[in-house]
């Protein structure tokens, strides 16, 4: 988004007209959509700009359901933003310690301050892009004088009166683009900066959930979080936002329901065992927080292969952490096999999942060449050196 975009925008004409766009979801809705507001004799930069936002906020609904139909938004903002219901979960954590005020430094779009704000907390929200300050500053404005807006960098933000910080340093170059900056020391404001931060007052600071485990402190509670089977972040808490005891967690979140798994420390994993009559695929969050053993020994199930994250049992026990599959057999990795296998058992539509082993599933699909009525799930891995294929059903 453009500086005379937001300004085409946030004028009466412009939000009356984006208020009253319908959901605009594919190419063909856009084209409808234009041709409509030129037609009505709308300027071509008030159609891009309405028709743009109407698009991005149909999107949005994934992560914040109906307040999307209010907020504005940049496309690299919302990619960025967290999901609300998991803001309002980390601002559960800032309200429960007794906080009062926090300020969110990398607000973005302004997604994690909705979360503190909507439980009651003063917001304190900084963004470097004045652009992006100012659509924080809108999606922001219902909540008065207890959510205060400003343009400015983290390293430079006036603390004073301010309880505990959120963090979300960019991960990105400036400008709204898709380039990555990939080395921490790179970040705005860098991990360093920020680790430096979190020993001095309490800090939560949303990361990439495959950051570098060797560069987290030994004294900061590392939370994994995934959203309806996808690793999505990772959290750092310190001081008083650190539960007592808990340095490792996974948390995972499906639909409405959250599970949640905490250790001290990662958790040894059980030994390897003969494939059993059930194979489960631990949650990313508990692979990342590895607590792959923990999960295992509540199952009765061990490790299927000592460097592969699938764990066995013959237990028919499920758990919230992991994907559960009852096994079928064992079938011939070579694809030509797999496939007369697989047709010769109905199988014509399949769940493809792997691990360890270099495939590309849609490719494998057109090769197995399926027809029939019947459905599985094919989960390829490798035990040992020893390719293997095996036919499942999911509990």
């Amino acid at each position: 988004m453009e500086r005379s975009e937001l300004e085409v925008l946030l004028t009466p004409e412009g939000l009356r007209l984006l208020d009253a766009m319908p959901p605009v979801d594919s190419a063909d809705d856009v084209a409808k959509a234009v041709t409509r507001l030129r037609r009505d004799g709308h300027s071509p930069d008030l159609v891009s700009a309405v028709v743009g936002q109407a698009r991005l906020r149909t999107r949005a609904r994934v992560k914040f359901g109906d307040l999307a139909d209010r907020m504005l938004f940049t496309r690299a903002g919302l990619e960025q933003a967290t999901r609300l219901p998991i803001a309002a979960r980390h601002a559960a954590r800032f309200r429960d310690a007794g906080f009062a005020r926090v300020a969110d430094l990398g607000c973005g779009i302004g997604g994690d301050a909705l979360g503190l704000a909507g439980l009651g907390l003063r917001v304190l929200a900084v963004d470097a892009d004045e652009l992006t300050a100012a659509l924080a500053a809108y999606n922001l404005a219902p909540f008065g004088t207890d959510a205060e807006v400003r343009h400015g960098t983290a390293e430079t933000a006036d603390l004073d009166g301010v309880d505990a910080v959120w963090l979300d340093p960019a991960r990105r170059t400036a400008g709204h683009g898709e380039t990555s900056r990939t080395r921490p020391e790179d970040w705005s404001p860098s991990l360093d900066w920020v680790l430096d931060l979190a020993r001095r007052m309490p800090v939560g600071v949303k990361l990439g959930p495959g950051l570098d485990r060797d560069v987290i402190p030994d004294d900061v509670e590392a939370q994994w979080v995934s959203a309806d089977g996808s690793t999505v972040e990772l959290v750092l808490w310190s001081g008083a936002l650190a539960r007592p005891g808990v340095r490792r967690a996974a948390l995972v979140i499906r639909g409405d329901s959250a599970h949640e798994l905490t250790a001290e420390t990662d958790a040894p994993d059980e030994p390897v065992r003969e494939l059993g009559a059930f194979l489960h695929e631990p949650d990313g969050a508990v692979i990342r927080a590895r607590l792959i053993g923990d999960v295992a020994r509540t199952l009765g199930a061990g490790m299927l292969d000592e460097h592969i994250a699938y764990l066995t049992s013959d237990a028919a026990l499920t758990s919230p952490f992991v994907s559960t599959f009852l096994v079928r057999e064992v079938l011939p990795a070579d694809v030509k096999a797999l496939g007369k296998a697989l047709r010769e058992r109905d199988i014509g539509r399949l769940e493809i999942k792997k691990r360890g082993v270099d495939v590309d599933p849609a490719a494998l699909r057109t090769r197995l060449k399926l027809r029939g009525s019947g459905s599985a799930t094919l989960l390829l891995t490798r035990i040992g050196s020893r390719r293997t294929a095996i036919l499942a059903d999911r509990v």
